[in-house]
């Protein structure tokens, strides 16, 4: 049997002050050179039992049982300043968001070094050297050059091997990694993955790995563990548990998975949206004076079309252009060349007053529901918003009737309607701006990355809400995506872009079945598969 890294025992969480359980009783433990999955929904306690783990839990929590015991020691039992030197050089943390995890104003391998410096003797040039060997050994391309760069000068996929790199600079024995892949496209997704897996078995790490995507469970771990409302309600090791799930609730998880085989109807197109050779150039900039001295295609002339209550699917990895594309159409970039047509209505580059009508027919759910939404608004004012900014002329109570009505379509009941967005976790506040592009009742919605943050059962409830209101209202659907897998169960149509281009495009079932590019086949041999 392998070395237990970390065991916990009896772990309990409470809202400070009161006797209401947010974690009840949970046991398991962490071997070397394995991977233990813990799943569940949004809400089920994942996430508080890793914060728990490394006593990072917010005042309005606290632990009332249990224990931790890691490197020989009660963690629980640890001051706070022998904590301190527990975290990051025993036990490391990859937080789930990347980029707001990093600090915006400090080179990503000051970072780093940080990290080194308060728990090695390293000093100077061998401070940078240990940082460019972990960023080699985590596969940052240009090593020595990404050094500098600040966090929003990288991809998603480096911004989180930056955090692995970070995670393991001090070589802990236990790594949690909190939804790791989350929001990266399948090709990041698979190597960020088969890192962690490389580096368990090198480096004979115990990882705790917490995610949602069953996907990721059946290709990574080893062992799984299934959480609901707090507690573990089912474990077993992966191929048993795929095999045969013992819990009505872990055969749900893997029922709401998409079937990959079954493919929507292709209607007659009736056009509702036109793209011809559209364009978005970004200028690059040089020199003190700031010249320009060339410019980045990011749209390099794209055409298709959209029909009145259909859906288009738009995939590729990031920085393919695909969420540029939808600002283009929206007029919130400025395109270099072609044309916009909504309704046989040039839209492309006409005034801001002039845009304002279509404001409310064309509607536009962003890829993070974090910051497009207003910290000081509630979610019944955040749904109000668009109604009273685009002159819908409802009244206050027309107004609140058609939120809770709203907030009833996408599953949240109306109690939520009084909270703020850091009150709801982040696949809840996914549906408040699904609920909040619905409200003006539009006739075509760009949807960014809508499902990236959902579970898999929320996921599957949310695109097959989308469908139905698809159904009701005639509503299009432009639907920019890396996820594959949701593709069948959503999308008439497909098309496939890369640096900028639309390499391919046809039926849903056409891509699927029998992809024709290499970059398509690359980004099909990525997803996650339960077979």
């Amino acid at each position: 049997m392998s070395k237990i890294c970390m065991k916990v025992e009896d772990l309990e969480v409470s809202l400070a002050g009161s006797k209401d359980k947010i974690i009840k009783s949970v046991n398991f433990e962490l071997q070397a050179g394995k991977i233990f999955a813990l799943v569940g929904e949004s809400g089920s306690g994942k996430s508080v039992t890793s914060m728990a783990v490394m006593r990072l839990l917010p005042g309005a929590l606290e632990i009332t049982s249990g224990s931790v015991e890691a490197t020989g020691r009660d963690l629980f039992a640890l001051a706070e300043s022998r904590m301190q030197e527990v975290r990051g050089r025993k036990v490391a943390m990859i937080f789930q968001n990347a980029m707001t995890a990093l600090n915006p104003v400090q080179t990503v391998g000051q970072q780093v070094q940080e990290t080194l410096r308060l728990h090695t003797p390293l000093r100077g040039i061998e401070l940078r050297q240990r940082v460019v060997q972990l960023f080699t050994e985590v596969g940052i391309p240009e090593p020595d050059g990404r050094f500098d760069f600040y966090p929003h000068e990288m991809s998603g996929g480096q911004q989180q091997r930056v955090m692995i790199a970070m995670a393991l600079a001090c070589e802990p024995e236990v790594l949690i990694a909190d939804e790791p892949t989350t929001a990266l496209d399948v090709t990041i997704q698979e190597q960020v993955l088969g890192l962690i897996r490389e580096l368990t078995q090198s480096r004979q790490l115990a990882v705790l790995l917490i995610t949602h995507d069953m996907g990721v469970v059946k290709n990574t771990a080893d062992d799984v563990a299934v959480m609901y409302r707090g507690e573990i309600i089912e474990r077993a090791a992966v191929d048993d548990f795929f095999h045969n799930p013992q819990h009505e609730y872990s055969k749900r998880l893997i029922d709401a998975l998409p079937d990959l085989t079954k493919f929507r109807s292709v209607r007659g197109k009736d056009s509702l949206l036109e793209l011809s050779d559209v364009k978005v150039h970004f200028p690059i900039k040089k020199g003190v004076l700031q010249r320009v001295v060339g410019h980045t295609r990011a749209v390099d002339g794209v055409s298709l079309t959209i029909g009145r209550a259909e859906t288009y699917a738009l995939v590729g990895e990031s920085g393919s252009g695909k969420s540029t594309l939808g600002r283009a159409i929206l007029n919130l970039e400025d395109t270099a060349g072609g044309e916009v047509f909504f309704k046989g209505k040039a839209i492309q580059g006409i005034s801001r007053t002039e845009m304002l009508p279509y404001r409310k027919e064309i509607q536009v759910i962003f890829q993070n529901p974090y910051s497009s939404m207003n910290p000081r608004l509630t979610v019944n004012e955040i749904i109000c918003e668009g109604m009273i900014s685009l002159g819908l002329g409802l009244s206050v109570q027309e107004r609140e009737a058609r939120v809770q009505s709203l907030l009833e379509r996408v599953q949240l009941s109306n109690v939520y309607s009084r909270r703020y967005p850091h009150e709801l976790s982040g696949g809840q506040l996914q549906r408040v701006a699904i609920a909040r592009a619905l409200a003006v009742e539009p006739e075509l919605i760009i949807c960014d990355e809508p499902t990236s943050a959902l579970d898999v059962s929320i996921r599957a409830e949310v695109l097959d809400l989308l469908q139905e209101l698809q159904s009701e209202f005639k509503v299009s659907y432009l639907f920019i995506t890396h996820d594959l897998s949701i593709v069948p169960a959503l999308a008439h149509f497909v098309g496939v872009m890369q640096s900028g281009k639309l390499v391919e495009q046809g039926s849903a079932e056409q891509i699927l079945t029998n992809p024709q590019h290499p970059y398509t086949k690359a980004l099909l041999a990525s997803v996650p598969r339960l077979d």
